[in-house]
C-alpha cells in the first residue's frame, strides 16, 4: 500500500467524513504485533486539515470494501453514535459454500468468544451477545451462492459465524470455514449514512474487488461481474 494507492481507493468526500474502498489483506490499525496497516498512510487523506482522519469503525484484515473516515472529532462524534445507534445501513456481499434452502432470511444468534480469557475467535453463545443478521440470495449455483448480507448487530466476525453456524460457510474463510488461496470472498458492498439533517442519507457502493471475481463469475454464469 502507498499514499497514492489509498488516494486512488477514495469513494467519497465531503467536510465531515471520508469513505474508502479498504483493500484485502490489510488491518486497519496497528495491532500488537505492529506490521502494515492502514492507518499508517492517513496522514495522506488531511485534504487541507490540520489533523489525520480516524476511523470511525472497523472492518476485518482479510475483508474488502466501505470503510468509513470521520474528518475531525465532532464528525467522529456523531459518526459513532449514528453506527451505536444502528442508524448505518450496512450491505455485504459474501460467497459462501452452498447453497442455503430459503431465498432469505434473518440469523438470530448470540455470539460469545471462544476463549473468555483471550483471543478474539467468536462462537454461538445463548448467554453471548445479541447478534442478528439478514441474508438473500443474489445468485446460486455449481453448490455455492452470492448472498447479500446486512448486519442488524456489529459483533466481531458476526457474519463469518453466522454464515457458518447455517451451514453454508464463507468462501475463503480459514478460521470458520475451510480457508483457500483466493481469501475470504466477504465484501463490504456499500453503506448507507444518515449523516446530515434535512438531507437525503449519503450512500456509497465499493467495486467488486478483484479477488472475488472469479469466484463470482462461477456462481453467476452468463452474468457480467
Amino acid at each position: 500500500m502507498s499514499e497514492e494507492e489509498l488516494l486512488a481507493r477514495l469513494l467519497y468526500r465531503d467536510g465531515m467524513m471520508l469513505v474508502i474502498d479498504k483493500l484485502a489483506g490489510i488491518a486497519v490499525h496497528r495491532g500488537p504485533k505492529g506490521g502494515e496497516n492502514l492507518e499508517d498512510y492517513f496522514h495522506a487523506l488531511r485534504f487541507g486539515l490540520p489533523r489525520n482522519p480516524a476511523l470511525a469503525h472497523r472492518l476485518d484484515r482479510d475483508t474488502s470494501g466501505c470503510l468509513v473516515l470521520g474528518r475531525h472529532h465532532k464528525a467522529l462524534e456523531k459518526l459513532g453514535l449514528l453506527f451505536k445507534q444502528g442508524r448505518v445501513e450496512k450491505t455485504y456481499w459474501a460467497i459462501v459454500e452452498g447453497e442455503p434452502a430459503q431465498d432469505e432470511g434473518l440469523i438470530d444468534l448470540p455470539l460469545g468468544r471462544l476463549d473468555a480469557g483471550r483471543g478474539w475467535r467468536m462462537k454461538p453463545d445463548p448467554s453471548g451477545a445479541p447478534a442478528k443478521t439478514l441474508w438473500r440470495v443474489i445468485y446460486h449455483a455449481g453448490g455455492r451462492a452470492l448472498l447479500e448480507l446486512k448486519p442488524l448487530t456489529g459483533r466481531t466476525h458476526q457474519l463469518r459465524v453466522h454464515c457458518a453456524a447455517q451451514g453454508f460457510p464463507i468462501l475463503g474463510d480459514d478460521v470458520y470455514g475451510q480457508g483457500g488461496a483466493m481469501g475470504l470472498q466477504l465484501h463490504a458492498r456499500a453503506i448507507t449514512i444518515p449523516l446530515y439533517k434535512n438531507k437525503e442519507a449519503v450512500r456509497i457502493e465499493a467495486p467488486v474487488p478483484s479477488h472475488m471475481r472469479e469466484a463470482l463469475a462461477a456462481c453467476m454464469p452468463g452474468e457480467t461481474v
